[in-house]
């Protein structure tokens, strides 16, 4: 079973007590948005075999969404971190890097 530690309230949680809320670190466009960046925000969704960062809600305990780094193939968890944060911090890079040498996600490599 996945267990993520909620950022906020510090509960080791289970995977049961959480809601999955897709991809972390979508850039979202406004209202003058050509449609290629709307439709791209819509439907173009990274799905590796590898690290993710990703959303969740605690929703059986604060309510609070947060990010996870996770490895999709080893369902490894590398750490979680606050929604409200625009990238990954890095010590979690340095982390992810140490354990999986050339790793690169996106403009955060």
């Amino acid at each position: 079973m996945l267990l993520l530690t909620c950022p906020y309230c510090g509960v080791d949680a289970e995977e049961t007590e959480l809601h999955a809320g897709g991809e972390a670190h979508l850039k979202r466009f406004g209202p003058g948005a050509s449609d290629e960046d709307f439709t791209a925000y819509l439907f173009h969704r990274e799905n590796p075999k590898g690290v993710h960062f990703e959303r969740w809600r605690h929703a059986n305990g604060c309510g609070k969404w947060f990010h996870a780094a996770r490895c999709t193939n080893t369902l490894e968890v590398f750490g979680t971190y606050k929604a409200q944060t625009t990238e990954p911090p890095k010590d979690l890079l340095d982390t992810i890097r140490a354990k999986r040498p050339g790793f690169r996600w996106r403009d955060l490599a």
